[in-house]
């Protein structure tokens, strides 16, 4: 695998940060790989835009910022349209389709919703759509294993709420991959 520049996007209180941390942690623990992570975010603790910047390589990382990234995850229009120009020609946007009104992109361009927020709500906790996303994140970028990702959940959430962020992140990576399928038939 080449180097792999994710960016997430979203508002303070979404789990912006901890899914950044997450998915470095999956690679550079669980995976035998090379990550860094950096943040922003507004001067307020919710609500305000922020965002995870994460690199992901089977070789060393000698400048630990994005330049364009390869996937963003948008769970929050505003990140959305602040970022959206930074997607590679050919990159991923996977996105909260509740929340994220996508527009129209290059033709290599792909994009994948998941309707994130009524899942997290329908799980009784609107608090673990950023695990949901992770788990979508997975199904449809494929750029760290199923179980990397889901021992760095397990391992890096509160101690008592493992099971339903698991639960969590395989209702996303479920569904991603029958979104995956269901583009294949149409292809």
């Amino acid at each position: 695998m080449a180097m792999t520049e994710i960016r997430i996007t979203g508002l303070g209180g979404q789990g912006v940060i901890l899914s950044g941390y997450i998915i470095g942690k999956a690679a550079s623990i669980f995976s035998n790989q090379h990550a860094t992570l950096t943040q922003s975010f507004g001067p307020e603790a919710r609500g305000s835009a922020c965002s995870a910047q994460v690199i992901v390589s089977d070789d060393r990382i000698l400048y630990p910022y994005i330049t364009a990234a390869n996937i963003l995850v948008a769970m929050s229009n505003e990140g959305y349209k602040t970022h959206k120009e930074t997607i590679t020609e050919d990159g991923i946007i996977v996105y909260d389709n509740d929340m994220v009104k996508i527009e129209k992109h290059g033709p290599k361009v792909k994009t994948y919703g998941i309707p994130a927020t009524r899942f997290a709500e329908d799980l009784g906790r609107k608090i673990i759509l950023n695990i949901i996303m992770l788990g979508f994140f997975c199904a449809v970028a494929e750029v760290i294993g199923k179980d990397a990702l889901r021992k760095a959940v397990e391992d890096s959430v509160p101690p008592g709420t493992e099971e339903l962020n698991l639960k969590a992140f395989d209702k996303g990576f479920e569904y991603g991959l029958q979104l995956k399928e269901k583009t294949k038939v149409k292809s």
